[in-house]
């Protein structure tokens, strides 16, 4: 049985998004922040686990530090405003955006979040992958952004994620990861096509909540874990299928938004950005790939590979049959 007190700060929680997406002020803005970042706290507490305590009061001090900055940055920009200093504009605004950006967790602001996702639950790590994440990019949305610091901070957030997945072998740490990588695909999106990124964010989050699903329902932590699970073929398969998806790779739905992006970023004349953007992310394509081959090529005494039993249909093989089949529907439907 859910708690009342749950109930309750998930109601604040998605008010606090709501508030701050719908304002019209700078202050009104850093108040639905707030509410959000009050809200997410007591979540995240579980008395059966020693290290969400540890990992509520970290995500709470650097929410904080950004909270504090970005209040800050508000008031200067307002002042600067009155006193029609350009420059102090300018400056304010890249302030403002680093808070925001570290309240996303995006490189190179992301370092408290690996060790803050490690101690907690798979639902706070859906919540904080996914929901946390849409108000402080609709405050980069409505805010100034100069080209070169956007150019800067997707190259950094791609390469950065990148690298530093290759060594990674818990499967949240890998997830928190690829979210650096699918964020920085959607920051020029913030800026450039808001329909474009809404697509973006509806299927990273429906991949998203498809592989923790699974993760949560076979209790797999790391990487040797996947490649010992004693399950049928056909449930592995969909396993596999929905980090193949989330990894970018044809002819599933996690390749359609980063086709997009890639061309709204050549009619916007962003060549090089888009050719560094592609390279580096064929490195997580490669992660997934040898995260997901490597648990069907190793193998494991107690699977039978020749019998397959019938699967059930139901919610988790739906939501992956139609990543895989999704992308040559819209395909075709965009051809039209």
């Amino acid at each position: 049985m859910v708690k009342f007190y749950k109930m309750m700060f998930l109601t604040t929680l998605f008010s606090g998004t709501l508030i701050a997406m719908s304002s019209y002020s700078l202050f009104s803005v850093w108040v639905g922040l707030e509410i959000n970042l009050l809200s997410i706290i007591p979540l995240m507490y579980n008395k059966n686990n020693i290290l969400s305590s540890e990992s509520a009061i970290k995500y709470f001090l650097t929410q904080a530090m950004a909270s504090t900055i970005l209040l800050m940055s508000m008031i200067m920009s307002m002042m600067s405003i009155k006193t029609s200093s350009l420059t102090e504009i300018d400056l304010n605004s890249m302030l403002m955006n680093s808070a925001i950006l570290t309240k996303m967790g995006m490189a190179p602001f992301h370092f408290w979040m690996p060790e803050i996702i490690e101690g907690i639950s798979w639902m706070n790590t859906l919540l904080i992958l996914t929901w946390q994440k849409i108000a402080p990019m609709t405050v980069l949305m409505i805010n100034s952004m100069s080209t070169m610091f956007m150019q800067a901070i997707i190259m950094i957030s791609i390469m950065m994620s990148s690298i530093l997945s290759l060594n990674q072998t818990m499967m949240k740490k890998i997830l928190v990861y690829s979210s650096i990588n699918h964020m920085g695909w959607m920051l020029p999106l913030m800026i450039m096509e808001y329909e474009t990124w809404l697509i973006y964010f509806l299927v990273y989050s429906f991949m998203t909540t498809s592989i923790i699903m699974l993760i949560k329902k076979f209790n797999v932590m790391n990487i040797i874990q996947m490649m010992n699970m004693n399950m049928e073929s056909t449930k592995k398969f969909l396993f596999i299928m929905s980090f193949l998806s989330l990894s970018g790779m044809p002819p599933f739905i996690g390749f359609l938004p980063k086709w997009m992006t890639i061309q709204v970023m050549i009619e916007n004349n962003f060549l090089w950005t888009t050719l560094m953007m592609i390279m580096f992310t064929l490195i997580m394509i490669f992660i997934y790939v040898r995260l997901t081959f490597s648990s069907i090529l190793i193998e494991n005494e107690k699977m039978n590979w020749i019998k397959m039993k019938k699967i059930k249909t139901n919610s988790i093989a739906m939501m992956n049959f139609s990543m895989m089949v999704s992308l040559m529907l819209i395909t075709m439907i965009l051809n039209l």
